[in-house]
Parts: C-alpha cells; structure tokens; sequence
C-alpha cells in the first residue's frame, strides 16, 4: 500500500507541473494584444489550468497522506477534466482546419471569410458578437500602432502583418487604392474588387473595421494563435492521460492489497 501511494503521490506531482504549462498557454492566449477584443478566449484555458492544479494538489495529498476517499475523488475528477481538454483540442482542431487565407503581397495575407468553419464564423461575426468586438478593435492601438511603424509602401508590402493588421486596417490590395500611409490610401476604387472595397474609410474610426477582410481576419488571428497553443495542450494532454492511467493502476493495485490483507486477517 505505502509503496502504491508513493508512486501515486510522484504521478501527481508530475501532473502538477503539467498544469503550469496550460495555465502558460491560456496566459499567453490572454496577453496577446490581438486578442483582447476576444474576451470569452481570454481566460478559459487559465481556469481550466488552475482547475488541473488543484485536483493534482488532491489527489498528492490523498496519495502523500493515505486520504482514499480524497484519491477516489481525484481519479474522478481527473477524468473529467482530461475529457474536457481532449473535447476542447478537438473542437479547436475541427474549427481552426479550414484556413482561409492567400497571399496578397510579399510580407502578408489576406484572409477571406468563406474559408473559414461556420460555426467559427457564427460565433465570433455574428450580430450579438462582432459589434463589440468591432468597437474594442475601432478603440484599441492596433491599427494606430501600423500606421506609425512604416513610412514607405516598400517597407509596409515587405512587412508582415498579423491577420487582424491585414484584415481591418487597409482596404484589401483589390481594390486598387493607392497606398500612402498603413492606414491611409488615396484614389477611386476598383468596382470589381468587391464590397469590402466600398466599406473601407480613411477615418481612422472606421477603417475596415465593418469588412468581411476585418472579419476574415480576426479568425485568422484566432486560428494561428490556437494552432501554437494546441501544442503545448497536445503534450500536455499525453503526459496527463499516461499519469492518470498509471495513478489508476496503483489505487486499483493498493485496493487488491487491502482486500487481501483484510482477507488474511479473516483466517488467522
């Protein structure tokens, strides 16, 4: 039993240290500056990280201290918690396949909404959804802070922008404008290069912020900062489900040994 309980305790500290990395990823998902319209995206991960922490916390001190009831309650939980991150990086990877992006010049894409999932699109271009998120990008330093980066159109065709830079601070390259600062672009528009086209506005209040590009381009965000994540979530996923499965192993194996023991007690 001691011996079940020791490799229980290790296995749970091990899981302990494999909160932290989900609570780094959601931290980092939080801070991004593109991100902070998205305020549902914000702190799930970070909740769902602590949540880990404390039932490994548990599940230690159960195993460290002979608590089984506390152990039982661990093995549960955990469980439900690995459901959830696995439901959560499979949701993220259905959603987040479908790219939507083309080249557009040498430093940057351009994104368009048709390629992106559906339910992505609902979800955050919806009616309830998009005016708040349109007003947190029209209020925040994202597209002021383009505008004061570059001078010469070289330099901004050379660079690389983020989705939500290409997306909702210029008018897509179709549409034939004439470029003359990241935020500013002269001359008439191209008829045929769509309705995005006539959406676009030099007041810096506007932008494109009420294009289909904005839009595209906000997913496109979402998509490429989901995708770096779900790395550190994949292996952390791996190391929680190997440490469970050995955790569950040891209780089962320190439960034989009770019963046995309480066996052997019955006949002497």
């Amino acid at each position: 039993m001691a011996v079940s309980n020791s490799i229980t305790a290790i296995l749970n500290f091990v899981a302990m240290m494999c909160s932290f990395p989900i609570i780094a990823a959601g931290v980092w998902l939080a801070s991004r500056a593109d991100n902070e319209c998205l305020l549902w995206l914000r702190w799930p991960l970070v909740f769902l990280g602590f949540a880990f922490l404390l039932v490994s916390a548990a599940g230690f001190v159960g195993a460290y201290w002979k608590k089984e009831g506390l152990l039982a309650v661990y093995l549960v939980a955990m469980f439900i918690l690995i459901v959830v991150l696995l439901v959560i990086l499979v949701l993220a990877f259905v959603v987040t396949r479908p790219g939507g992006a083309h080249t557009a010049a040498a430093g940057f894409k351009e994104y368009r909404l048709e390629g992106f999932s559906s339910w992505l699109r609902d979800h955050v271009t919806g009616a309830g959804s998009w005016g708040k998120i349109r007003a947190c990008l029209a209020a925040s330093q994202i597209c002021p802070n383009l505008a004061h980066k570059f001078v010469s159109a070289p330099d901004f065709f050379a660079a690389h922008l983020s989705p939500i830079q290409s997306g909702c601070c210029k008018p897509p390259l179709m549409c034939g404008l004439q470029y003359s600062n990241p935020t500013t672009w002269l001359g008439e528009w191209n008829m045929e290069g769509g309705a995005d086209c006539g959406l676009w506005s030099n007041d810096p209040s506007q932008l494109c912020y009420n294009c289909g590009s904005c839009k595209a381009g906000v997913l496109g965000n979402l998509r490429e900062e989901w995708r770096k994540a779900n790395i550190i979530l994949i292996i952390a996923l791996v190391i929680l489900i190997w440490v469970y499965l050995i955790a569950c192993s040891a209780y089962r194996n320190a439960q034989t040994e009770q019963l046995f023991r309480r066996y052997k007690q019955g006949w002497v």
